[in-house]
């Protein structure tokens, strides 16, 4: 099957990895969560390398995610807050925490989110905002929004229909398990 190319910029999930795609930066990003906000408090936290972290920095305020203002004048030194959009950004970092935790072979959590007034651990969901639905992956695709360019509309309509290809998987999966008998 021939794929319809399409830029990195009409894909929010690409344009949104270029943002912010690498672990130092949504590291740096769940730091600055916890209330980080100096160069020297990241790079302790962190075990960074300083010029990794410069560089990383730098990106997250290029992309607006951070934004950079004096806290000294002599020298002037700067600390780094989230922005509105940095601040928006808490929900993949809870969702990878969760995800993460899942993937322990211990079943313990080795990091878990709490409350930040009664420290009572909370367990966040997504949830649809116009319904109140949990959002699971059984019940969602993607599909170009009215933004979208030819080439990510052609994507799109290239994606089978979710429904039709699991059931046919299910069907061609019973037909070829091996060992399935006609009596069984």
């Amino acid at each position: 099957m021939q794929r319809t190319s399409f830029s990195g910029a009409e894909c929010p999930m690409a344009a949104s990895l270029d943002q912010v795609g690498d672990w130092w930066s949504m590291l740096i990003l769940r730091d600055a969560f916890d209330g980080y906000s100096r160069f020297d408090e990241f790079e302790r936290s962190l075990g960074i390398a300083p010029n990794m972290l410069t560089r990383r920095l730098k990106a997250l305020v290029a992309a607006g995610v951070l934004s950079r203002r004096p806290y000294q004048q002599r020298p002037v030194r700067y600390e780094y807050v989230l922005t509105e959009r940095g601040r928006r950004f808490l929900p993949v970092l809870l969702a990878l925490t969760t995800w993460g935790n899942e993937l322990r072979a211990d079943d313990e959590p080795s990091v878990i989110v709490v409350d930040s007034e009664s420290g009572r651990e909370i367990d966040p969901v997504m949830v649809d905002r116009k319904t109140g639905e949990p959002v699971t992956a059984s019940a969602v695709r993607f599909a170009a929004g009215p933004g979208a360019g030819e080439g990510l509309r052609g994507r799109f309509a290239s994606v089978p229909d979710r429904a039709a290809a699991l059931a046919a998987r299910a069907s061609e999966a019973t037909e070829t398990t091996p060992g399935a008998s006609e009596s069984e």
